[in-house]
């Protein structure tokens, strides 16, 4: 199947919200990792969504050159590409922006996408996220009603985070203090701000707890009894049932019924990052553990060639991490939900 099209991607997650399930979007800097979770999903038979963070587009443009909108432009072709190869449907979305990276990430990629939809091709990017999480909510607000406005005619999604996500992910630092638990009068303020709708379509990454990074459970306490708080409070005021399409941040370490409560309130997409990075990582060092002697020339030695061929250990650190791709779906409730079926 084809990159999803503004009206796919708009079903996809329609049919997450009605079915109670919701899509792990996956954290990718590389063709290996782009390809393994395309075969995550594909084996899983969920469309799935699969995302750049801004240290990630610059990754991918090469690690001396550093551009993100480069990377992104770069990771997005060869999307476009390879998943034709797959039977699901996928979304392209970039991850956590901060204010001072708006002018040389998600801006010059909006107009991008303007100029690919003014020319009757699709948006290069399904859906951006402006993390505005570092200030003011009301300056947030104001400039995510501009980004909606521009991402609304180039036919993109447009993510927001109201409340702040714990713990560092590519600079953004969270502080772990009560701004981790999304109020009802953000939700509220955000209604006001951006429409439930009908200036633009818009997921909202609501926090309820989350936190970045490597955590065990119980570490940091989730409360995703917020998010149908926040749903309820703003459903009785513009008469829409669940009117926020939510997103799940920092989710490593949740239990299961923490995960499963946030779908039921209305989270359609779920970031997942550092498990997934493990389980990419993993079956790597496992390789150079037991090739050992494979895998460097030891004592003079030639080593193994078939050992060392960074396909050798790169096809069993695919395996790993589409695996975990397929966990996540299993755990969000997509398998088998694929509309391409």
């Amino acid at each position: 199947m084809p990159i999803a099209s503004p009206e796919v991607y708009a079903d996809m997650l329609d049919r997450a919200k009605a079915g109670a399930f919701a899509y792990p979007a996956i954290n990718v800097s590389s063709s290996q990792t782009l390809n393994a979770a395309l075969r995550g999903f594909a084996e899983a038979e969920s469309d799935g969504i699969i995302q750049v963070s801004t240290g990630g587009a610059e990754y991918l443009s090469g690690p001396t050159v550093k551009d993100m909108v480069t990377g992104s432009v770069a990771f997005a072709a060869y999307a476009h590409e390879v998943a034709k190869n797959f039977g699901v449907n996928i979304a392209l979305h970039t991850d956590h922006c901060p204010k001072d990276k708006l002018a040389g990430f998600v801006r010059p990629l909006l107009a991008i996408s303007a100029e690919r939809v003014a020319r009757g091709e699709n948006p290069l990017f399904q859906s951006h996220m402006w993390d505005g999480s570092a200030v003011p909510l009301d300056e947030n607000l104001e400039i995510a009603q501009e980004l909606l406005a521009l991402s609304a005619a180039a036919k993109i999604i447009l993510e927001v985070e109201i409340g702040v996500v714990g713990g560092e992910e590519d600079g953004v630092v969270g502080a772990i203090d009560d701004k981790l638990y999304t109020t009802i009068e953000d939700g509220l303020a955000t209604a006001a701000a951006l429409g439930v709708g009908e200036k633009g379509r818009y997921m909202a990454a609501l926090t309820f707890g989350n936190v970045h990074g490597v955590y065990k459970p119980g570490g940091v306490v989730l409360r995703p009894e917020i998010l149908k708080e926040i749903q309820d409070a703003v459903g009785a005021k513009y008469g829409k049932d669940k009117p926020f399409d939510l997103v799940f941040h920092g989710g490593s370490g949740s239990l299961l019924s923490e995960i499963r409560d946030a779908v039921d309130h209305g989270v359609v997409k779920m970031n997942i990052d550092t498990d997934t990075q493990y389980a990419f990582s993993r079956p790597v060092a496992a390789h150079m553990f037991q090739n050992y002697d494979g895998v460097l020339k030891i004592d003079g030695e030639v080593g193994n060639k078939k050992q060392y061929d960074p396909r050798a250990w790169g096809k069993a650190a695919e395996g790993g991490m589409a695996a975990r791709v397929v966990e996540a779906c299993e755990h969000l409730r997509s398998t088998g939900t694929t509309s391409s079926k």
